[in-house]
């Protein structure tokens, strides 16, 4: 950890670089032609490689992608009661100024959307055709974060809406923003002792926010979070293949060698990965890998 930071956990054993982030995710829908339709029209992505069962998302004219949507006709939405696996997925803008102009425009195109500020960010939350959560949000400065103890603290207070689509300037949302990045995942799991297990003591993620009712939060480098897990999907079954789901998301790690150093932490932990992929106690995927350069 960071001598200079005065907060957090660090893992027991390896400790992901301080340069890890999350990546691209994958998910299965019902409907390919309508999920497009919603990620480009509502949330602004750009449309790549595709076929005739799955396209992979872009922001503006980024060479990676963020988003891979698979079809599987049949596939059954997210009950509201909601499933283990994927909670929500966390689309982090640039700027409060661009969270500014998508809210407006959400608000313009009629759709429902919940809203909170958690201290370290303003974030609001919409869910897909199929029900999949989905995070959008900002980051306060890093500055202004406070601690308690140890402890980072987030909350969840009522965001003031007004306030942030003022930040917008007036100016119109034109899709996602260059410098648009997948900021978070939160799994929905079912018992937050096994969470901790994998992906703090194995993986190497520091525990970041602990004492939030139910959830626990860890990341990487000091931020508030790359990954949370919660307990509230009280007696939820896990996802299936029937279901419309995350199939996997990737953890970016700086060097090949750190990546190799994650994978043997967690064989040295007794979990057994598959190649680059690792199933976490309720089968969620995490390919762990690293940035691909040109």
């Amino acid at each position: 950890m960071d001598a200079n930071r005065d907060y957090g956990i660090a893992p027991p054993r390896f400790q992901l670089p301080d340069a890890t982030h999350v990546g691209a995710i994958r998910l299965q829908v019902s409907d390919v032609e309508r999920s497009i339709a919603y990620y480009t029209q509502l949330l602004g992505f750009t449309p790549g490689e595709r076929d005739r069962h799955s396209v992979r998302l872009h922001v503006g004219g980024a060479r990676e992608h963020l988003i891979e949507l698979q079809e599987r006709p049949g596939t059954t939405p997210v009950p509201q009661r909601g499933l283990l696996g994927l909670y929500h997925f966390a689309i982090l803008l640039p700027s409060r100024a661009d969270l500014g102009r998508f809210v407006k425009h959400v608000v313009a195109a009629g759709v429902q959307f919940g809203a909170a500020d958690h201290l370290v960010s303003e974030a609001t939350y919409l869910w897909d055709p199929d029900n999949l959560g989905i995070e959008v949000y900002a980051d306060r400065p890093r500055e202004s974060w406070h601690t308690n103890g140890r402890e980072l603290m987030m909350t969840t207070e009522r965001l003031d809406v007004d306030a942030v689509i003022g930040a917008g300037g007036g100016e119109p949302w034109s899709g996602m923003p260059a410098g648009t990045t997948m900021g978070h995942m939160h799994l929905s799991v079912g018992d937050l002792a096994a969470a901790r297990s994998f992906y703090h003591e194995a993986l190497g993620l520091e525990q970041v926010v602990w004492s939030y009712p139910g959830a626990l939060f860890m990341s990487a480098g000091g931020y508030h979070h790359h990954l949370g897990t919660n307990t509230w999907a009280r007696g939820a079954r896990a996802a299936t293949d029937a279901d419309a789901r995350l199939l996997e998301w990737e953890l970016r790690l700086p060097t090949d060698e750190s990546v190799a150093e994650a994978l043997e932490s967690l064989k040295g932990s007794g979990y057994t990965p598959n190649g680059s992929v690792i199933a976490d106690p309720w089968g969620t995927r995490l390919r762990v890998k690293a940035p691909i350069y040109c």
